[in-house]
């Protein structure tokens, strides 16, 4: 239609557009008049049929055609703040953006959001839109984001329930701060706002080696974990734990009618049992490799056939569950190897956040097999590059193994441990790290 690069999106149906969320609400028509500027300042109306779940084909320069809105606040737990310095820009970026809840399924603390915000929100019906609440106390909530807006904010809960926007919630949980009865309280709260608050998850907060001059706050243990999984069971099919909670109290993952259709599998909640599951039922729809027999005869061959090796590198504390699943998967010898994530400090246990220095360093010299795993969750968004700017194919070098990154759910681990893996494409971390 005529339209290239460079030109400039002005209206669509006559109205202006003011970032992404304006243009997919205003393109749902199946008929649209799109205004265009060219290269001279001219105007030109393109009248446009299509499907109502179509745009018209078109890439903007950024992917919000805005810049993206900074947090506000001075959290004691933000885990940015914790991060050391030399590491690449847009790893320092503090997104507190409702778009990019709505995009994304970023949580947003409500606190750089302005009434007109809340009403563009009700009007486009921008939802589920999901709230990082950390506690019901207007005080301590001013106390633990380090912003004196942070306990007014929480007044936007109230519009969104009366305007009926579907919320999720989270908190993450400060031992000493938001936690005890203060949770208590706080999950007291938000069952009111049900069911436009569908689920509120609960994840302990993440402490790195890199805290000087930050608040000072102590790593939970096996028993405090017992005894929040306790608090968080009074508020069933509403209040769900992190898998942490469950792996530091050395408790079974619940089975899947625990997490109700997994409303809040991004944060962590029910993803370990997500992916079991879907491992056993990807092993169930294949069969296993025929054992060869003797040519002319329906012998099998007396010889064992060789188990292919198979390693995944994670993080300490999935480490044990995912030599479970390993032990589901027929036909390859799989070695788990969990490595300490020596560069954010120890404390830190999950598998995203592992960096490429500390999988070479404890990888070198180990038995690896045919192909190494690791989780897209370590790489920069759309390209092989961890958070220490290493790239895959430096590690493949170095430790002379093929790499494969895999997705996140139980299909894709299955399929890469069987070598099945070919075109696929795997999104990494945030938009802005694009």
């Amino acid at each position: 239609m005529g339209v290239e690069p460079g030109m400039i999106l002005i209206s669509v149906n006559g109205t202006p557009v003011q970032d992404v969320l304006d243009y997919r609400f205003l393109m749902y028509d199946s008929h649209v008049d799109v205004t265009i500027r060219d290269f001279d300042g001219n105007d030109t109306v393109l009248e446009i049929d299509k499907d109502p779940d179509e745009d018209f084909g078109v890439e903007f320069e950024t992917p919000f055609m805005d810049d993206y809105r900074r947090c506000a606040n001075r959290c004691i737990f933000c885990f940015i703040d914790q991060m050391p310095k030399g590491m690449r820009r847009t790893l320092y970026f503090k997104d507190d953006d409702a778009r990019l809840s709505f995009l994304q399924g970023n949580y947003v603390t409500l606190t750089n959001m302005s009434d007109d915000d809340v009403e563009r929100i009700c009007r486009l019906k921008m939802e589920p839109i999901n709230i990082s609440v950390h506690t019901a106390d207007p005080e301590l909530r001013c106390r633990m984001l380090g912003n004196p807006k942070a306990g007014e904010s929480l007044k936007k809960l109230d519009v969104f329930k009366e305007k009926g926007i579907v919320m999720n919630g989270q908190i993450v949980l400060c031992k000493g701060w938001n936690d005890g009865a203060k949770l208590n309280e706080t999950l007291e709260t938000l069952e009111k706002y049900r069911p436009e608050m569908q689920s509120v998850s609960v994840v302990p907060v993440g402490l790195t080696k890199f805290r000087e001059g930050l608040t000072e706050l102590e790593a939970f243990g096996r028993e405090d974990a017992e005894k929040v999984i306790a608090q968080i069971e009074r508020h069933a099919h509403f209040v769900y734990a992190s898998d942490e909670w469950f792996l530091l109290a050395g408790k079974e993952i619940p089975e899947a009618d625990y997490y109700d259709g997994y409303p809040q599998i991004e944060n962590g909640v029910g993803m370990l049992r997500s992916l079991y599951d879907e491992v056993i039922d990807s092993i169930g729809t294949r069969t296993t490799t025929p054992v060869p027999v003797v040519p002319g005869t329906t012998t099998p061959v007396p010889a064992v056939p060789r188990r292919p090796v198979v390693s995944v590198a994670c993080g300490m504390l999935f480490a044990p569950f995912m030599k479970k699943i390993a032990e589901k998967i027929p036909d390859y010898d799989i070695r788990i190897y969990a490595i300490r994530n020596e560069f954010f400090g120890e404390g830190v246990t999950v598998s995203g956040l592992l960096t490429g220095r500390d999988l070479l360093k404890q990888l070198q010299g180990k038995e690896l097999g045919e192909r190494l795993l690791i989780t897209v969750n370590m790489l920069r968004s759309g390209e092989t590059v961890l958070l220490d700017d290493i790239k895959v194919s430096e590690l493949e070098k170095k430790l002379k193994v093929p790499v494969v990154v895999t997705g996140q759910s139980g299909y894709d681990l299955a399929d890469a441990i069987r070598g099945e893996t070919a075109g696929q494409d795997f999104t990494g971390r945030q938009v802005y790290e694009t």
